[in-house]
């Protein structure tokens, strides 16, 4: 066996728990007239397509099936719903079922199917085309069903068992051929129609209503039926006749269901339908719907704003909103916490302008020329018969029970059913219309006319008493405080405190032209509460306060202000009706800048935010049973502070869809969005069908913000450019009254990186640039350690050229010098020997003074001038060292180019060197200099001595430097340097520099260039 899971069914049986107290707590107010419901239809010109059926399942969602397929609803928006494939597909929606295990079942003209976790199951062979009328759960999860087209030798009611169905038929006792409408009553017997009514349960069958199949005009027979509480049956025939028509049963016996405001012989109607309250809904093939409670019936068609006026189904969801499915589209009929008195509900105009609620329990509606009356839910009128000859303006009942009735400029006192008049003592009636009538703590009676004018009743006379403060405006309102005191307002912002004879004023500080004041209440510690058009404002004998926009007030144009048995304060403004409590209306008293927590009922609640002209008094009154109503323009409202009004089942939230790159995906497990995403859009839903307009949503996308996202009632969520990566998008919401599905629903998903967003490739791009950030720091390393070289290179050569020179110059003269001086340092007595020897000295010390001289100028000396190597070869031979005997000539050959400085130095100090070289060895009479600027630069120096010896040409004297310095030199600059020499020519140097690293290249002005251009055409 199986074993069990114990959480599982723990789980099942809370939700069935919970469902159950649903059911019993959730649902329309069957109290009311249907008028009195909040209604809302979906029409076939706005759309809607025709539907058939409706049902809910356990997420939430409404399903409506039509002749194209399923709808899918979430309270705002209509999606048709792609079904699973199937073989053959579902053709003819007539039933949809939402089963406890989440489950819907589909009944179709070809037999019944399941839908569950996205897949789609037959559960009876569509070949046989046996189509579903009705489709039933019973308490233990049993799916039951009746069929219209029976299949040869099976039965018109099944269950399903297993993976088909199990039917009933001939062989069980059931004598009709098919089953029509389903109902289970509460003994567990099920019902169903078909040519008769029969009761069927195991092991028992019972008919009713043979005889209907017999009447050559019954049709099809009964066509619905539905069950009631105490064993109560009603049925539905295909036409309408006496004994026909809409059916009751009670105790056995059959009969016309006959009841004030229906008479079920006359209606043709295929839908029945008893709500959780066990109201009876009846729908008509033409003629609208009814409802039936406690023996009393409404009607409710097309006039009144019903989408059509044949009715195909009535259902109702899981809060207890009631569902019509009609020829034209789709109603739906909700509670709200505001409840609407007018004329459809009864009243005998639309001319209100006060409302008092009496001290046993009746309300009293001054409209128009009669004084409604309501009591009990019952309704008459005053006049019983006919209508006063003047409209009712304000009404008033003293501490004695006797209420005062201001007709037009007259004055009534009714008490035991009568109207007794008070005039002035003249006997004339008032000059303006009264509109307001109140009793002060001493229990005199004050009127207030528009004008303003103030009359008190005096040995039953209008004595004129007062004009209170005020401006031309119409009406006015009175309030007497506990001390004997009487306000009176005008319409501006001043208003009058009578007492005792004394009428002082008191300024609102608004003297504004639009402002004024609405209605003025004395609270029960004798601060005044006055409504105006600017908000509501409070008044303690020392200061004003005012409770507006800017502590939390939806509007500041306030209509009117009460309090309600447990002291919390209504005000009643443009957008609705507000309620602070007690406790938070006395925290605003000590802080007058706090938002007290406040309770707003607005349009979706039933509150009306229209307004009429300016109102009579009062405009706003609590009755006995401490309900609070009023005046709403054309309507009267009421809400009893009694009840509880918050709807506390906490909605399911789905997410819907998500919208990647203008490509939907469905929020399955595990979603993968493509690479380089740009665009997201993920739609949410949370339904709740009793204000959906009022649902509230957060949500956060875990791995990018931070916090809660508050959209309001936006259902979608946006983002653009997400990183690649892994998300989790969480999504809240809470129902129209703010109770929060804290759970809400969540979706993991992954955007997939391109290739240069992987890791694999950020590694290898750290890694790249590790490495080309090591080889330039190894390039500039290199650079530096080059040009260190090099100048170190340079040192040296100059160090070793140096060397050079003082050895084969200075150093040989300071030699000879130390000779000549040891000699005459000789002991010697031959004074002529040693002059001769000093002189010789002092002729050695300055050739080596000349020497150390040249030496120096060498280190010195630079061709700064630009160009001119010539010439710093000419200043080269002024150092003294050049034999008197020896000519010099120079020559330049071609223009002078500019020549890179670095470059030219190296070269002046060959020629240098190569001019330093004949001076001293070659004993020549000339010596030839020439500079060639050509492509290449070259330099050549040429004397017509002794010449070199061939072998110390190639490897330089021993000792010496000069001849390898230059050949040292001329690489460096990559120039070549060559070297002919005999004993009959002399010697002759040559250096050539390729001019690509000799010259600069000069940069040509546009005009240089157009010059050129000129001499190259002539």
């Amino acid at each position: 066996m199986e074993k069990l899971n114990i959480p599982r069914l723990v789980l099942l049986f809370l939700l069935l728990f919970l469902l159950l107290c649903v059911t019993s707590v959730w649902a329309v107010d069957p109290n009311r007239q249907i008028t009195q419901y909040a209604h809302t239809a979906w029409r076939v010109q706005d759309g809607i397509e025709v539907g058939t059926t409706v049902t809910q399942t356990l997420d939430g969602y409404l399903w409506f099936g039509t002749s194209n397929g399923l709808l899918r609803f979430d309270g705002v928006t209509f999606v048709p719903y792609d079904l699973p494939p199937i073989t053959p597909p579902l053709r003819g929606f007539n039933y949809l079922l939402g089963a406890r295990d989440g489950s819907l079942w589909i009944g179709t003209r070809d037999g019944l199917a399941r839908l569950k976790d996205g897949k789609l199951q037959w559960f009876s062979d569509p070949a046989q085309h046996s189509g579903i009328t009705v489709i039933l759960e019973d308490p233990e999860g049993t799916i039951w069903l009746t069929r219209y087209h029976v299949p040869r030798g099976e039965g018109p009611l099944c269950r399903v068992q297993g993976n088909g169905l199990h039917c009933y038929g001939e062989a069980d006792g059931i004598p009709v051929k098919y089953g029509l409408g389903l109902a289970r009553d509460s003994e567990g017997n099920l019902w169903f129609g078909s040519s008769a009514l029969c009761r069927w349960r195991p092991g028992s069958v019972s008919t009713y209503l043979n005889e209907i199949s017999k009447r050559p005009d019954a049709g099809i027979g009964v066509v619905d039926v539905a069950a009631g509480p105490r064993g109560t049956i009603w049925a539905t025939t295909e036409v309408a006749a006496p004994g026909m028509g809409v059916l009751f049963s009670s105790g056995g016996k059959w009969a016309s269901y006959v009841i004030p405001g229906f008479d079920g012989s006359k209606v043709v109607s295929h839908t029945l339908f008893m709500d959780r309250e066990q109201s009876l809904w009846i729908g008509t093939e033409m003629g609208g719907l009814y409802r039936v409670h406690n023996g009393i019936a409404e009607h409710y068609g097309t006039a009144d704003g019903l989408s059509g006026r044949k009715i195909h189904l009535v259902y109702e969801d899981d809060e207890g909103n009631i569902w019509v499915v009609t020829d034209g589209g789709i109603d739906v009929f909700r509670d709200t916490a505001v409840v609407s008195y007018s004329e459809r509900e009864g009243l005998s105009d639309a001319e209100i302008l006060s409302v008092l609620g009496l001290q046993d329990g009746s309300l009293w509606i001054a409209n128009g020329r009669v004084i409604d009356i309501l009591t009990d839910g019952h309704h008459s009128v005053l006049p019983a018969k006919g209508k006063f000859d003047e409209n009712v303006t304000a009404l008033f009942q003293d501490r004695k029970g006797t209420v005062w009735v201001g007709r037009s400029k007259r004055l009534f006192a009714f008490e035991h059913g009568r109207l007794q008049e008070f005039k002035r003592a003249d006997g004339s009636n008032l000059d303006q219309r009264i509109a307001a009538v109140t009793e002060d703590a001493i229990g005199n009676i004050w009127v207030l006319t528009e004008r303003h004018h103030v009359y008190r009743i005096e040995n039953g006379n209008l004595r004129f008493v007062l004009t209170a403060s005020g401006d031309n405006r119409l009406s006015g309102t009175l309030a007497a405080d506990h001390q004997g005191g009487l306000w009176i307002a005008s319409r501006n912002d001043t208003l009058t405190y009578y007492k005792d004879g004394s009428a002082p004023t008191i300024s609102m500080n608004r003297p504004d032209s639009s402002f004024g004041v609405s209605e003025i209440v004395v609270d029960s510690d004798d601060a005044l509460l006055v409504a105006t058009t600017d908000g509501l404002f409070r008044w303690d004998n020392q200061r004003w306060q005012v409770l507006d926009s800017r502590n939390g007030l939806p509007s500041n144009l306030v209509y009117s202000v009460l309090r309600d048995n447990d002291g919390a304060v209504w005000v009643r403004c443009q957008k609705g009706l507000v309620r602070i409590s007690a406790s938070e209306f006395d925290k605003w008293l000590h802080q007058s800048d706090s938002k007290p927590a406040m309770d707003v009922f607005d349009n979706f609640d039933g509150a009306l935010s229209g307004h009429g002209p300016f109102l009579m008094q009062p405009s706003a009154t609590k009755t006995a049973d401490g309900r609070l109503w009023f005046v709403a323009g054309a309507v009267v409202q009421m809400i009893d502070p009694r009840q509880t009004f918050q709807n506390r089942i906490q909605p399911p939230v789905h997410i819907e869809e998500v919208v990647a790159d203008r490509r939907r995906y469905s929020p399955r497990p595990g979603l993968r969005l493509p690479r380089l995403l740009r665009d997201l859009e993920i739609d949410y839903s949370a339904l709740s069908f009793i204000a959906p307009q009022k649902v509230r949503f957060r949500y956060k996308l875990e791995g990018r913000d931070e916090g809660w996202q508050e959209p309001g009632t936006r259902r979608q969520a946006f983002y653009s450019d997400l990183h690649p990566g892994n998300y989790r998008f969480r999504v809240i919401a809470c129902n129209n009254d703010g109770v929060w599905n804290e759970e809400g629903a969540t979706l993991d998903f992954t955007i997939a990186p391109a290739w240069f967003q992987t890791t694999w490739f950020r590694l290898l791009c750290v890694i790249i640039g590790v490495v080309v950030a090591w080889a330039i720091y190894r390039l500039r390393v290199r650079q530096i350690a080059r040009a260190i070289g090099a100048r170190f290179d340079e040192r040296l050569a100059e160090r070793t050229r140096m060397a050079r020179e003082l050895h084969d110059t200075f150093l040989q003269t300071i030699q000879g010098s130390k000779l000549v001086a040891d000699d005459a340092l000789d002991p010697s007595t031959d004074l002529v020997r040693m002059r001769h020897a000093m002189e010789q000295l002092s002729a050695w010390l300055e050739q080596a003074t000349r020497e150390g001289r040249a030496a120096l100028n060498s280190l010195r000396t630079s061709t700064t001038q630009k160009n001119d190597l010539a010439e710093a070869f000419h200043r080269a031979t002024e150092n003294g060292l050049m034999p008197g005997s020896m000519q010099a000539s120079f020559s330049v050959v071609g223009d002078a180019k500019e020549m890179h400085p670095i470059v030219r130095d190296e070269i002046y100090r060959i020629g240098y060197e190569a001019i330093g070289n004949a001076y001293k060895h070659s004993q020549a009479s000339r010596l030839d200099v020439e500079l060639k600027y050509t492509q290449d630069l070259a330099l050549r120096v040429r004397d017509n001595g002794v010449g070199i010896d061939p072998s110390m040409a190639a490897l330089g004297k021993d000792g010496h430097f000069g001849l390898r310095g230059m050949r040292e030199r001329a690489a460096r600059i990559g120039g070549k340097l060559t070297l002919v020499s005999s004993a009959n020519s002399g010697t002759e140097i040559t250096v050539v520099v390729p001019g690509g690293i000799v010259f600069r290249k000069k940069r040509t002005t546009p005009l240089e260039k157009m010059k050129a251009l000129l001499r190259r055409m002539g």
